[in-house]
């Protein structure tokens, strides 16, 4: 678009503020690197943000962040693609040989919505593909899939893998404020929460989430 540059801009001046002992991790969706993503768009993003796959540790949880545009309509980089599902096979290996205590995925696009049997749809992926990667999770041990695309709260399971949507921060589509999840990963379990930015400001996080958060 005709604002691409001042948007990026403003918000690597946003980013800027924040707290440097917060990590960020910048996840690529298709208003990033397009519905249709090439090896232009992809080379854009990577020069501005870094990475558009890549996976990280944190307190002995393996996090894996996808390029979803990839298995979405990757039929002008094909060759990135194919060097993403190589990179992804690898990973899930390590996940699966059970070196991490939990192994969470980021995405743009949702496996699914609701369940991993609906139509296919602009928000999801479609079905050959959800059903294939999803096994593919289950099987390395991947406990939630976390995605945002669908500016709405959604989501559901298959199996024991968890499909969480989270609405946007700007531009709301459905009938959910303007907000973020907090997600609080503790030795035993993940736990979720979506919260409006009003609630954050007037309340703040909730005690039971508090409490998670200060056990080691």
């Amino acid at each position: 678009t005709p604002w691409r540059k001042e948007q990026t801009e403003d918000l690597q001046r946003v980013l800027r503020a924040v707290n440097r002992e917060i990590p960020l991790v910048i996840v690529s969706g298709n208003h990033d690197v397009g519905n249709v993503p090439t090896a232009e768009t992809i080379e854009e993003f990577c020069q501005t943000w870094g990475d558009d796959y890549f996976s990280f540790w944190v307190g002995g949880v393996l996090f894996l962040v996808l390029n979803s545009q990839f298995l979405f309509d990757a039929s002008r980089c094909p060759a990135l693609k194919e060097a993403q599902d190589r990179w992804l096979d690898q990973q899930l290996s390590i996940a699966g040989q059970q070196r991490c205590q939990h192994a969470i995925v980021f995405q743009h696009i949702p496996l699914f919505l609701q369940n991993i049997d609906e139509d296919d749809d602009y928000f999801n992926l479609t079905k050959s593909v959800r059903k294939e990667m999803a096994d593919k999770f289950i099987k390395a041990g991947i406990k939630a899939v976390f995605s945002g695309h669908y500016h709405r709260n959604a989501g559901g399971t298959y199996q024991n893998l968890d499909m969480v949507v989270s609405s946007a921060i700007g531009c709301q589509l459905g009938k959910d404020t303007h907000g973020l999840r907090v997600v609080v990963v503790t030795a035993e379990k993940i736990v979720h929460r979506y919260y409006s930015l009003d609630e954050l400001s007037e309340k703040g996080i909730e005690d039971k989430l508090l409490d998670l958060m200060k056990k080691k």
